[in-house]
């Protein structure tokens, strides 16, 4: 078997309805491919899906809730094909998602292939979108061939089965939100394994986000950053963040809860810098957090 899709996922029943048809129909030979949804405990009736989907190369994985590194490393585990995708249970893939994946390592060889990952709010937005890619909110530049670890996102990455496992996996350490994906990518990128992007390889993500979770987000991004440095001592990690002196005295400056810190997030509407500015006072509030914890 060529390919492993796999999708961590807790209670995301929902979502999966309209995530797991897409991955089923792709333009690829089924006998060649296989869906691993590896659920953390679900208990909204995810592990009913192998049964009810009707999607033959589907398997429903279930273990301890490890949290989304957890949920992955036992995909990999599982997994029968020799090179892993991986996607997420709120992303919507093209019927030629998988074989523009299979196109890069048929041409690389030993690489990671990192697709086009557009963002979306609602299914309206999806059924109006899709097929397009140009002036959308995608996640990567699109002139880019080459990548670094900065943009290992796993909501559209592959690699071979191998390399991850000599890689050591993801790291469960990273129990909160952020740079679990980056640090591996750190990792594969230290072993000399290229990451390629493919433009072509497009899926969907599914996933609105109202402001204040975003910065509760990004405050736990913070203390990941944080875990990602102390792990590897790199200077770099810190440069490609933006964990740098300017951003930690910019908001030393700003008291939690005060009048600035107000007028950002009453403003983070109608103002885009507002919110923007919001989200850089938590991140560098998890920063702060991480320095005092771990």
């Amino acid at each position: 078997m060529k390919f492993s899709i796999v999708i961590p996922t807790y209670n995301r029943r929902d979502t999966l309805e309209q995530v797991l048809p897409s991955i089923a129909k792709q333009d690829y030979p089924v006998d060649d491919f296989e869906i691993l949804l590896s659920d953390s405990g679900s208990t909204d009736g995810t592990l009913d899906m192998e049964q009810t989907s009707g999607i033959p190369n589907l398997r429903v994985i279930t273990g301890e809730n490890r949290g989304r590194s957890g949920a992955r490393n036992r995909g990999v585990v599982e997994a029968k094909g020799e090179i892993i995708l991986f996607t997420d249970a709120d992303i919507i893939a093209t019927p030629n998602l998988l074989s523009q994946h299979a196109k890069y390592h048929e041409k690389y060889g030993n690489c990671a292939v990192i697709g086009c990952e557009v963002r979306v709010d609602t299914i309206e937005e999806y059924e109006r979108v899709k097929g397009q890619t140009e002036n959308l909110r995608t996640l990567h530049p699109p002139t880019k061939k080459r990548l670094t670890w900065l943009y290992f996102l796993t909501g559209n990455a592959s690699i071979r089965r191998e390399e991850l496992i000599k890689a050591g996996l993801f790291d469960e350490s990273f129990t909160g939100y952020g740079h679990e994906d980056l640090e591996l990518g750190y990792r594969i990128q230290k072993a000399g394994i290229p990451i390629y992007y493919n433009k072509d390889a497009v899926n969907y993500h599914w996933h609105p986000v109202e402001f204040e979770e975003e910065c509760e987000r990004r405050f736990l991004a913070g203390i990941s950053t944080v875990r990602f440095y102390n792990k590897h001592k790199d200077p770099q990690i810190k440069m490609n963040l933006g964990w740098n002196p300017f951003n930690m005295l910019w908001q030393s400056l700003l008291k939690k809860d005060g009048t600035v810190v107000r007028w950002f997030k009453n403003n983070s509407k109608t103002s885009n810098f507002c919110k923007e500015a919001a989200y850089q006072y938590y991140w560098v509030s998890g920063i702060k957090e991480g320095m005092k914890t771990l």
